[in-house]
């Protein structure tokens, strides 16, 4: 008996189920389960020493690398598991390279690619196993294989763009904190004590920075632990349930920030719509599986709704019109897409146009960070000099309070 680990839908309530069942194939637990009232979304099997891959990650670049090859190679006459011995020999990652491994053992004992991909879910998402199982299934394996690794280009160059338009004021930021500890902690006590010797009454500033300073000087220890906590307090709740949908309803609404994040959920979800409709995959196991990979709670729930809705005879443009989550122009776009039984090209455009969006967005917005962190940095340095200089341009009235 094998263990499968399932995500299920129970038929009454709705209530989505994780847990595991015992079977001796996968259409055994699946039909288990449909008799105990539950409707399958996803299932796969608990793989032993033979499917493990050391419990390591695979880089987006490496799965990228692999498709395009594998398209290349199978397009070119090659047979499956010719193809995966000689990506599994040239993969430059260990983890990759035990599961293309794992994957040519499998197909070679009589699995289809799409069955072996199965086992590793943690390098091959449900959208790249439904992909390739229709292209399996419809004969064009090479061309969707094509297409996937189209599409994961696309998110790597949009998600490398994103860490590069964040990475320099992140920088920034963390230099501006530890020079402003560093002031605080080494150069204002020395001032301190220089002043002190005088015996007069300082300024205002000074004598709050000052304040200030051995304040941060005897609690430091305090108070990067106290900020560590808090970072890592935010970090675990936004990983639990409501945490996750405090954050995904929130961060679409920040200034700058929020319009960002939603166009690259939206970006997410139009070319995620596009390959799979393309692929010929249902249109309702389509929206299930976009759900599940669009990144934000809120749209994932506008997402089931709008299945529920096409199930029941509505259009997709106005099953998603009833969400305020998915912009008037996108409904427009995909009417039109539906009219004239195009929809899977105009989704397309409608991704590339929100990718060419957030990369605008992005490099206007370095633009506009760098001079507001130099002044943020020329506000905090230069506020704590001039505090530490203000005795000294008052000297005879400290030095001589009664003249």
């Amino acid at each position: 008996m094998a263990s499968y680990a399932f995500v299920a839908r129970e038929s009454g309530t709705g209530r989505e189920i994780r847990s595991s069942i015992e079977a001796a194939t996968e259409q055994a637990a699946v039909a288990a389960l449909l008799n105990r009232s539950m409707l399958v979304m996803s299932i796969q099997e608990n793989v032993g020493k033979k499917g493990r891959t050391g419990g390591g990650r695979v880089a987006l670049m490496d799965l990228v690398i692999f498709t395009r090859q594998l398209a290349t190679m199978i397009d070119a006459g090659l047979a499956m598991v010719q193809s995966l011995e000689a990506l599994a020999e040239q993969a430059s990652s260990k983890v990759m390279r035990d599961v293309i491994k794992d994957i040519t053992a499998r197909v070679e004992a009589g699995d289809s690619f799409s069955e072996a991909l199965q086992k590793h879910a943690r390098v091959f998402n449900r959208l790249y196993i439904c992909m390739v199982g229709a292209g399996e299934k419809g004969g064009l394996l090479a061309e969707i294989l094509a297409r996937l690794a189209t599409y994961l280009e696309n998110a790597a160059r949009l998600r490398k763009k994103v860490k590069s338009a964040m990475m320099y004021p992140t920088v920034v930021t963390v230099v501006a904190i530890l020079i402003t500890i560093f002031l605080l902690v080494k150069v204002v006590p020395v001032f301190g004590e220089i002043f002190s010797s005088f015996g007069s009454k300082l300024p205002g500033p000074t004598l709050f920075l000052i304040h200030l300073s051995d304040m941060v000087k005897k609690y430091l220890i305090f108070i990067l632990i106290g900020g560590g906590g808090l970072v890592y307090g935010w970090l675990h709740f936004i990983r639990t349930k409501p945490g996750r949908q405090f954050w995904d309803a929130n961060r679409i609404r920040l200034p700058v920030f929020g319009g960002i994040a939603h166009k690259i959920c939206l970006a997410r979800f139009t070319r995620t719509l596009a390959s799979l409709i393309r692929s010929g995959v249902p249109i309702l196991e389509v929206l299930q599986i976009v759900s599940q990979t669009v990144g934000n709670v809120v749209m994932e729930k506008a997402i089931q709704t709008t299945a529920s809705d096409i199930e029941r005879g509505e259009s997709i443009a106005s099953a998603l019109g009833k969400h305020p989550v998915f912009p008037s122009m996108i409904i427009r776009m995909i009417t039109a897409g539906e009219q004239t039984g195009k929809i899977d090209n105009m989704l397309e455009r409608i991704s590339d146009f929100l990718d060419d969006e957030v990369e605008t967005t992005l490099s206007g917005l370095t633009s506009l960070i760098e001079p507001i962190l130099i002044v943020f940095l020329g506000v905090v340095v230069g506020g704590m000099v001039i505090c530490m200089f203000l005795p000294i341009f008052k000297m005879s009235e400290i030095v001589n309070p009664h003249h």
